[in-house]
């Protein structure tokens, strides 16, 4: 019986050694074998040298070239308006009419006084010319004529200080009053604007202050007119930087016959230098953004030691970059003109990985590109 059992036993342990021994070894095989991972497939393009356009790229705010809330200057009852919201208004032309009956009433009792004050002079003045009259009665009917004719002046002010005009042309805004409604000294009553030509004011730092003239090129893009831009030159420069943030204002005048600037608005402003930058650039998509340090993934051309052919690996380049323009960006140091470096998918790549250059359906980067919305 233990002779059995011992038999079992052993005929055991040769069903499962004899298996486990081999998977053993053909684990053993595959732990000593290297791991070669296929390579990655990816987009590149070469760093090429260009002249870029030398511009200062800042954010500014459009300004009417002149601009006024126009407001009563005495109170009282509006009894005409002269203009619609948003017409376009000439210098002069009527805006509001206040109620000038009282005023009309006094007027006509000042021109009576001054008739009767110029009766009195010139009768005055004949008796004094034949002596009947002294000279005292001479100058207190003269007196009296200069303040009558003062008077008059004095009501046909209050009337027309009742009266409000277009101090100049431009475009009328959102009226602000009601025909019949009594308002106060100082009462808005219409926003107007000169918007064509209109103004753009921006701040640079003191460093390029020496780089700006009067007649200097600026291009305007604006998000209210996309896809356009606007052109028009420096006019004046503030002859004094701001101590505080060490910025110079500055403005420039552009022309805006259609009227889509307008003041207030947010622009974007570009200031064209008179000479060109040599500049390294890459698509934007390159740039691996980091905060110890900005970097690109160049590959190199390297021989395989086994197979003896050539392979793209991979190396992570530090750069340190310039201004961007459209999909592209200067690179002002790490890279030299002819360098491959990968455009897309950097952050899922490492240093050393051996890579396959495909540009099939890479996207191709513009200096000016104009996305549509589908």
């Amino acid at each position: 019986m233990i002779k059995k059992f011992v038999i079992t036993l052993l005929g055991l342990a040769v069903l499962i050694g004899v298996p486990l021994e081999i998977k053993l070894r053909q684990f053993s095989t595959m732990g000593s074998a290297p791991i070669v991972m296929p390579p990655e497939i990816v987009t590149a393009d070469t760093v090429r040298k260009e002249n870029w356009p030398n511009m200062l790229s800042v954010v500014g705010s459009m300004v009417a070239v002149q601009g006024v809330t126009v407001g009563a200057e005495l109170g009282g009852k509006i009894v005409k308006i002269g203009f619609k919201s948003g017409d376009q208004a000439k210098a002069g032309d009527l805006l509001v009419q206040l109620d000038t009956a009282t005023e009309q009433a006094q007027l006509r009792a000042a021109e009576a006084a001054a008739a009767l004050a110029r009766s009195n002079l010139d009768r005055y003045r004949d008796l004094f010319g034949k002596r009947t009259a002294s000279k005292s009665d001479l100058d207190t009917a003269e007196a009296q004529f200069k303040q009558a004719t003062a008077q008059i002046d004095t009501v046909r002010a209050l009337i027309g200080k009742k009266t409000s005009y277009a101090p100049f042309a431009g475009r009328l805004g959102l009226r602000l009053v009601n025909l019949g409604q009594i308002v106060k000294e100082g009462d808005s009553i219409v926003t107007l604007q000169t918007i064509d030509p209109i103004y753009v004011n921006f701040s640079i730092p003191q460093q390029q202050f020496s780089l700006l003239t009067p007649g200097t090129t600026v291009q305007i893009s604006t998000d209210a007119a996309p896809g356009r831009m606007f052109q028009g030159k420096i006019n004046a420069v503030n002859p004094e930087i701001d101590p505080v943030t060490r910025m110079v204002r500055v403005q420039a005048t552009l022309a805006n016959a259609g009227g889509q600037l307008r003041p207030g608005m947010f622009a974007n402003v570009a200031v064209m230098l008179s000479h060109q930058e040599e500049v390294f650039v890459i698509p934007a998509t390159s740039v691996l953004y980091a905060p110890y340090g900005d970097t690109v993934f160049v590959i190199d051309d390297q021989k395989s030691g086994k197979t003896g052919q050539v392979q793209g690996v991979l190396r992570q380049q530090i750069v340190r970059l310039g201004r961007s323009r459209g999909d592209f960006v200067a690179v002002r140091s790490g890279l030299q003109a002819g360098d491959s470096v990968v455009t897309s998918g950097v952050f899922k790549l490492r240093p050393k990985m051996s890579v396959v250059i495909d540009n099939t359906l890479a996207p191709k980067a513009q200096l000016e590109p104009q996305p549509h919305n589908e």
